[in-house]
C-alpha cells in the first residue's frame, strides 16, 4: 500500500463513518488531504451512495477544511467519470487516493484498477481490520454519526435518525446484521469529531424510498 506520509491525497468521500475514519487515519499517518471526492446522482442534488444533499457534503468539507469535489454521474458512466476526475487530480500533484473499504475484495480490486489506470496509488487504511474494532475506534475517538439510510429487506425504519452508540450497535446486532454495515445494511452521516472544526447541525424532514433503500430527507438546520 505504500507510505502516505507527506503525500498529497484525495479521499473518496461518502460523508459516512468509514470514509471519515479512513480520512482520519490517513491524516494521522502524515498524509496531506487535498480534496474530498463525492459522486452524485445525475441531477447533482444528492450523493449516489448515501443520498446526502450537496449542501451537507459541502458543510462537512468546510468543517474539515478540505476542498470538496463533486461529480454528477449515472451508474453507466460512473467509472469513466471517476477515472477522468482522478486524472485531473493527478495533474494537481495528488499521488494517493484514500478509500474506506474494510474487507470486500471486489471493491478493493476496482479501486486499485481505476487508480492505477491514471498513476494514482490506492490507500486503504481500514483494510482487513476487524469490523467491530473499527466501529469501536470511531466512537472512542469522539466521532458522531447518524443513520440516514437503511436497506429495507434487512432493517426497519426505526433505525433511521438514530445516532450510533453502544445501544444502537446492540440493536443492530439483535436485528441480525453486522453492526458495521459493511454489506450496505445502513449508511450514516458524520456530523462531528476530532478533525471537524464545528458540528454539522442537521434537520430530519422525511423519508425517500429508492432502489431498495429508505433514505432520510435531511437538510442543514437553519439558525
Amino acid at each position: 500500500m505504500g507510505s502516505i506520509n507527506n503525500k498529497n491525497f484525495f479521499c473518496s468521500w461518502s460523508g459516512g463513518k468509514d470514509s471519515c475514519l479512513a480520512l482520519y487515519r490517513s491524516i494521522q499517518n502524515g498524509g496531506k488531504p487535498k480534496a474530498l471526492l463525492t459522486m452524485m446522482v445525475e441531477n447533482g442534488k444528492r450523493s449516489r451512495s448515501h443520498g446526502l444533499p450537496h449542501a451537507i457534503i459541502q458543510s462537512q468539507a468546510d468543517a474539515l477544511g478540505i476542498q470538496s469535489i463533486v461529480r454528477s454521474t449515472s451508474w453507466d458512466d460512473y467509472e469513466q467519470t471517476f477515472v477522468t476526475t482522478l486524472s485531473h487530480l493527478k495533474e494537481q500533484d495528488v499521488e494517493y487516493g484514500v478509500f474506506g473499504d474494510i474487507d470486500l475484495e471486489p471493491h478493493l480490486k476496482w479501486v486499485e484498477r481505476v487508480c492505477s489506470s491514471v498513476g494514482v496509488q490506492a490507500y486503504e487504511p481500514l483494510w482487513q481490520t476487524l469490523r467491530r474494532d473499527l466501529l469501536d475506534e470511531f466512537l472512542q475517538l469522539g466521532f458522531k454519526a447518524t443513520i440516514v439510510a437503511i436497506k429495507q429487506d434487512v432493517l426497519n425504519n426505526s433505525f433511521l435518525g438514530r445516532t450510533l452508540n453502544k445501544y444502537v450497535i446492540s440493536d443492530l446486532e439483535n436485528a441480525g446484521v453486522d453492526a458495521s454495515g459493511e454489506e450496505g445494511e445502513y449508511h450514516t452521516i458524520v456530523t462531528d469529531g476530532p478533525i471537524f472544526s464545528k458540528m454539522i447541525d442537521i434537520e430530519l424532514k422525511g423519508q425517500v424510498v429508492q432502489d431498495g433503500y429508505c433514505f432520510l430527507d435531511i437538510s442543514l438546520k437553519m439558525v
